[in-house]
């Protein structure tokens, strides 16, 4: 599996991530962070609802998405102020369903801090998703029609990918290409999404191979998740892992796993996810002996190559270096 070089290894700190892939559009983040804390404010004088936001707003993510934003404009001219309300939008988007997923998952810990739901309740968390997505509603009606008809179809997808996800819980027969299908519109929509309005913002004929890259991208980059769900660790990563676990999810290893195994033992399998959290050591290791981590690592890195070769027909820059870059990043995560 290709790494990439020492002088651009992540640095990790919980929630923050430097990737270095983000230094050419280092400004224009710091624009869509300072966007994004306009929006991280209360009407009026409810100082409860004020307090919830601070809270999101004390720790960014990567800000993978508003990246692929910027860069993929960046690949086609000069990013503009549309480029950072879009890219602004896509990461509030992506904070507000991370309140919902804490919810479904009972996540205690997010970018290194305490969840919104552990502290003040599911409600509250639901509800703070709600008011962060009724704000990007009211950013949307500045943008272009054919950006935000984007926006909107990719958070259905989003959307349909976790129903369906929630409804194939404990389904042990689960295949592959579900799989992949599954987490193309639940977390691969998006960054698609991300990459085809920064790129048609600028230049249209361009987005295409840009939305290319965002999918396959955004397959690893899930992938690679799921794997760090396994056989992560929580003090590197900043969130609780486990979830899929128990919440009985199948995921690309476990797949592999049922696939592989001797049919007597799928019932020791299904035991171990209806045993919950506790299994999840003694599940990796069995994922491990039996080639199913390794498997799914490839199957990502095959997703990265895709990914890059999609880049084939864009010109050299130094944009498209920083997403060819932000691929590799996607599998070596998990590494």
């Amino acid at each position: 599996m290709k790494r990439l070089p020492a002088h651009m290894e992540m640095s990790i700190d919980h929630s923050r991530v430097v990737i270095p892939a983000f230094e050419l559009i280092s400004k224009h983040l710091d624009q869509v962070r300072e966007l994004m804390s306009q929006q991280f404010t209360a009407p009026g004088s409810a100082e409860e609802v004020e307090q919830l936001l601070r809270h999101i707003d004390a720790k960014n993510g990567k800000m993978i998405r508003p990246a692929l934003v910027l860069l993929s404009g960046a690949c086609c001219g000069p990013i503009t102020e549309q480029h950072i309300t879009v890219a602004a939008v896509v990461e509030i988007i992506h904070t507000a369903t991370l309140l919902h997923d804490d919810v479904i998952d009972q996540g205690q810990t997010r970018r290194g801090r305490p969840t919104v739901n552990s502290l003040w309740g599911n409600e509250s968390a639901v509800l703070l998703g709600d008011f962060l997505l009724s704000r990007v509603f009211k950013m949307c009606a500045e943008l272009p029609y054919e950006a935000t008809r984007e926006i909107g179809t990719a958070a259905v997808r989003v959307c349909e990918g976790e129903l369906r996800q929630v409804a194939q819980k404990k389904n042990l027969k689960l295949s592959e290409p579900e799989y992949i299908d599954i987490i193309a519109n639940k977390s691969a929509s998006l960054f698609s999404s991300c990459c085809r309005i920064g790129a048609a913002l600028t230049r249209t004929d361009q987005a295409q191979a840009l939305s290319e890259f965002g999918l396959n991208t955004g397959i690893a980059f899930q992938i690679t998740d799921d794997l760090l769900d396994v056989v992560g660790d929580e003090n590197r990563t900043g969130k609780t892992l486990g979830s899929d676990i128990s919440n009985s999810k199948l995921t690309l290893p476990l797949i592999h796993l049922l696939r592989t195994i001797e049919k007597d033992r799928k019932g020791e399998i299904e035991d171990m996810l209806m045993g919950g959290i506790e299994s999840r050591r003694e599940l990796g290791e069995l994922l491990r002996r039996h080639g199913s981590l390794e498997y799914a690592r490839n199957r990502s890195q095959e997703f990265i190559d895709k990914a890059i070769s999609s880049l084939d027909n864009i010109d050299p820059s130094e944009a498209r270096t920083s997403l060819e870059q932000i691929a590799q990043f996607a599998g070596d995560r998990a590494a």
